[in-house]
């Protein structure tokens, strides 16, 4: 029966996050949530920013990922002068005199694109299209991406000088954004003891690309009680001022709220949450789960609540 095979399916990538997990952790020393977050966001065939002050591990959890999926990884530094063609590619004139385009790093599985507010919108556009489509255009033709395909972005949060903010748009396109913290005093003990000497980790292959692809149609299959869906759509109008929805903080302390996409991101959340943890269908605290991480980056303070010194978190946890 199809639902016996589904509940297999589903016990099958509950177990394989599992081993995923527990060998990233060879490598990457706590950050228990972080790495969650990032691995819901690659079974829900979404992308991920990654907020953080430098030396927090953000590139090695990056590719640590890519190997234990035994995926394609590049990395794109971003700087003020990148340009578009660097990261999607460019046509050249070949030496039979015709021309042939030649693919940029963005053609891989896992794209770590680090300190995306770097460079300029004009660059940061060029990754929009990729984000979205999949695919990238070039001297008007049209250039498929790898699947499954990714963009893992870093951003740093305290350094603004010499940066460009991201615009809403390509804000949007990230299914999380996840803020990482300094380490507690004994993954640091633990990290400084691996980091300082002659230690080899060998790092397992859990699943492939193929199998990815899998897990991300099985995601979307899994049933959600139509309560659960209401949630999340309520949950996301909440947070848009002088709506019918809106809470008395949203409308004193936010000045723009979430769009549909953040719903749609809220259910396919939950339902990759509730698979990686063993359930066969999400439940409301599953949307609670993963709502911070897909709404802190959605909404706009307003000078109000800046002022007052209320965060989007405090927001955002008033709203369950």
């Amino acid at each position: 029966m199809q639902f016996d095979n589904d509940i297999k399916a589903v016990d099958a990538l509950h177990q394989s996050y599992k081993d995923i997990k527990a060998e990233i952790g060879k490598v990457v020393i706590g950050q228990d949530d972080v790495v969650k977050s990032v691995l819901i966001s690659i079974f829900s065939n979404g992308h991920c920013l990654l907020v953080g002050v430098p030396g927090l591990a953000k590139t090695l959890l990056v590719q640590t990922v890519a190997n234990v999926l035994d995926l394609n990884f590049n990395r794109i530094q971003f700087t003020p002068d990148l340009m578009p063609s660097d990261i999607i590619g460019a046509e050249i004139l070949g030496e039979d005199r015709n021309f042939k385009f030649i693919p940029g790093p963005i053609f891989s599985n896992i794209i770590l694109a680090d300190e995306i507010n770097r460079t300029p919108p004009k660059t940061q556009a060029a990754l929009l299209e990729a984000m979205q489509e999949k695919a990238v255009t070039a001297a008007g033709q049209r250039h498929i991406l790898p699947n499954p395909f990714f963009v893992l972005a870093t951003q740093n949060p305290i350094e603004q000088e010499g940066t460009y903010p991201l615009p809403e748009a390509q804000l949007d396109r990230f299914m999380f954004n996840v803020h990482l913290d300094y380490p507690s005093f004994e993954e640091e003990l633990t990290i400084v003891k691996n980091t300082t000497s002659n230690q080899d980790v060998q790092l397992k292959k859990i699943i492939n690309a193929q199998q990815i692809q899998y897990f991300q149609k099985l995601v979307r299959n899994i049933p959600v009680a139509d309560n659960v869906v209401e949630y999340a759509v309520k949950l996301a109008t909440k947070t848009r001022p002088h709506t019918p929805s809106a809470t008395e903080d949203i409308n004193k302390y936010i000045s723009w709220g979430a769009g549909p996409r953040a719903s749609q991101f809220l259910v396919i959340g939950a339902k990759c949450h509730a698979a990686i943890s063993g359930k066969y269908s999400p439940d409301i605290e599953d949307v609670q789960a993963v709502a911070e991480a897909i709404l802190r980056h959605r909404i706009v303070r307003n000078y109000r609540a800046e002022a007052e010194g209320l965060s989007i978190e405090q927001i955002i946890k008033n709203l369950y």
